[in-house]
């Protein structure tokens, strides 16, 4: 499967980052350093949710269907409830920067692109 990922401009230039792609009917979300290589996969109301909860508060820990967790130190791990076996995990700068590109809207195109009707 060829993605086409997306960082956030908030990112720093070639530094690993949070980055989302779609498939049809699917969202993935992925770190680009996170040694295993973890991508996990949610549907776009599954993200729509976790988009919405982080413009309104950018350091809470969304609730299901994707979860965020906070770790000791920096590491924060994402995964979905529907599999909880996958979990990617990145550090507070990177998710800082995945925050702050989620407010300015860089990412509301993976949601409405999937959820808009066909044209006819």
């Amino acid at each position: 499967m060829d993605l086409s990922w997306q960082k956030s401009s908030y990112c720093s230039e070639g530094a690993s980052c949070v980055h989302v792609a779609a498939t049809p009917e699917t969202i993935h979300l992925t770190e680009s350093s996170d040694p295993t290589g973890e991508i996990l996969t949610a549907t776009p109301a599954a993200f729509g949710t976790l988009l919405a909860l982080l413009k309104n508060e950018p350091h809470a820990a969304p609730h299901p269907p994707i979860q965020v967790t906070f770790g000791d130190g920096d590491t924060i791990r994402i995964h979905n409830t529907t599999a909880p076996h996958t979990t990617v995990t990145t550090d507070r700068p990177k998710w800082d920067a995945f925050v702050l590109g989620v407010q300015a809207g860089e990412f509301d195109h993976f949601v409405t692109a999937l959820q808009s009707p066909p044209h006819t």
